[in-house]
Order: structure tokens, then C-alpha cells, then sequence
């Protein structure tokens, strides 16, 4: 029997090469990878097209024979979300795709009655809609985790006047609020979403969350590592000058205080992400010792 295709678009970033991966390894799908630029893709895939969120020709093109689609839209990257969002949408019902996956998160505004403005939670969310509308036959919800990664990355730990590092952040360390993986793990998820669509394809919600941890946890997890690292709690108006983008950081860190990253009622989520995943997930103490 010829092999179903999924398309992954996003499949360089982050959310997108862990799902090409986890799709490669558990062998049952041809995996079509999209990219805005194929000639310097190199991923172990079946086949690159070219495509481009903006452009709705170019997805219908890219979601043509395709069995699924996993969709990532980028906020950091200047991303009109909601508009990407409902590209993806038409150019997938217009190709006949069977199984419509949706990387979302939480609706900040709807949680918090507009006490925390967060666009890049809140927006994705507001396509959920478009998409539970749009009558495919499956389709499923992914919602990411804050990623092991951003502690390298773009929330990685800055230096201090008295030469230590640490972090300064809105946000008091005691408070076990923040549902973190290896972002990697996510395509463990969509893979499981894929393979279950009896269980996962009727407008599911899948929450990736290895753990729900405090900054003082994450300091205790690289101190046991070998890393020292300080913390320092600021006021959010004070963070939201520090930097361009500092605000929406500042209001995505008072909003995880409150309600947590994946908000209210989020076990059954999580739970679910876990039993149909294609692999077991990485610890913070696990990617630490992996990564350095």
C-alpha cells in the first residue's frame, strides 16, 4: 500500500524539524518538507517543495496528495498569524487534505479577560476557530511548551556587574508556573496525533509539557550541572524598558504567574500528548547534559 503524505511546513525551525524527524523515524508516512528557501534544505525527507504562508497558491500547491499538514506560523519572525493561519486553512481544503494540524497556544486575552496582552499566545489561538470551521474530516490541536531552548536562546541567562549571570525577569522564581520540554519533542506529539486520528483528530488539544517548573528549579537543575546562575526579580514596568519586545515579555511572564503557561485545566492536554507520542520525552536535566 502506497505510504500517506505529510507536509510539514516550517520544517527548518524549531517545531518543524522535530516533527520531520519524529515522522522520518516512526517510518509510516512520506514526509513532503516546506521551506521558503528547498536548495538549502538538507533533511533526511522524501521530497522538498517551496511554499510561502503568505502566498495561498503556493500551499495549495505544496498540500497537493497530502494526507495531513502540520502548520507552525513565526510571531518572531514579523508574522501576521491569523492571516498565515487562514491561508493555511483554504490552501489545505482546497488541496483535500484529510488531517489539518495546527500548532496553537493558549487564548491569553480569553483567559485572562484582557488583564495580559500576549499576542503571540493570543493570536494562534484566535485561528483555532478558522480551523475547527473549515470541516476537515480530522483535525488537531498542538500546543507547545516554553522550550528548553529559550534558556540558550533568546531568554538565555545575561551577565551581571559583579561578573556572575543570572537572569532579570518579572516574574517570582518560587512559582512553579512554567510547562517547559525540549521543543524537539514536539514532532513525538504530532507524530502520535497522525497515527491516532480516531483519538486525536476530532478537534483534540495536545499540551507538550515534560515539566512545570519554577526559575528557582531551573537555577537547582543547572547548579546540579555544574552551571551557577542568579536570579533577580524586577517589576514589569521596569523590564519593559529594558529592550524592544521586553514588554510582550514582560505581560507573557505575568500571565504565566497567574494562570500558568498552558492556563487553567491543562492536565487532561498534557496527559494526552504523553499517551500518544512516539517516544518518551527529554528532562531539563536530561538537555543539559546533552547540550552543555
Amino acid at each position: 500500500m502506497e505510504q500517506k503524505i505529510i507536509t510539514v511546513i516550517g520544517a527548518t525551525g524549531a517545531q518543524g524539524k522535530g516533527v520531520v524527524d519524529a515522522l522520518v523515524k516512526e517510518g509510516t508516512f512520506k514526509v513532503r518538507a516546506v521551506t521558503r528557501k528547498p536548495e538549502e534544505y538538507s533533511g533526511n525527507v522524501n521530497e522538498v517543495v517551496k511554499a510561502d504562508l503568505t502566498d495561498v497558491d503556493s500551499l495549495t500547491e505544496a498540500f497537493k496528495n497530502a494526507h495531513g499538514v502540520f502548520v507552525v506560523t513565526n510571531f518572531w519572525e514579523g508574522a501576521d498569524e491569523i492571516a498565515e493561519g487562514k491561508n493555511a486553512v483554504k490552501a489545505a481544503k482546497d488541496a483535500g487534505v484529510d488531517h489539518f494540524i495546527w500548532s496553537t497556544l493558549p487564548d491569553v486575552e480569553k483567559i485572562s479577560n484582557g488583564a495580559f496582552d500576549v499576542p503571540h499566545f493570543t493570536n494562534k489561538a484566535k485561528v483555532d476557530a478558522f480551523v475547527k470551521n473549515a470541516g476537515f474530516q480530522n483535525y488537531t490541536f498542538v500546543q507547545p511548551p516554553f522550550y528548553y531552548q529559550n534558556l540558550t536562546g533568546q531568554m538565555a541567562p545575561q551577565p551581571n556587574q559583579d561578573g556572575t549571570k543570572g537572569w532579570t525577569l518579572p516574574i517570582d522564581p518560587t512559582k512553579k508556573v512554567i510547562h517547559m520540554a525540549d521543543i524537539h519533542d514536539l514532532g513525538k506529539v504530532v507524530a502520535g496525533a497522525f497515527l491516532n486520528p480516531g483519538k486525536t483528530g476530532k478537534g483534540n488539544y495536545l499540551s507538550l509539557a515534560t515539566e512545570l517548573n519554577s526559575f528557582n528549579k531551573i537555577i537547582e537543575t543547572f547548579k546540579k550541572n555544574g552551571k551557577e546562575y542568579t536570579f533577580t526579580q524586577v517589576p514589569a514596568e521596569v523590564f519593559s524598558n529594558f529592550f524592544e519586545g521586553a514588554k510582550e515579555l514582560a505581560q507573557m511572564l505575568g500571565y504565566f504567574q497567574e494562570y500558568t503557561y498552558m492556563g487553567p485545566d491543562s492536565e487532561g492536554r498534557i496527559k494526552m500528548a504523553k499517551e500518544i507520542a512516539t517516544g518518551k520525552f527529554t528532562s531539563l536535566d536530561q538537555w543539559i547534559k546533552q547540550n552543555g
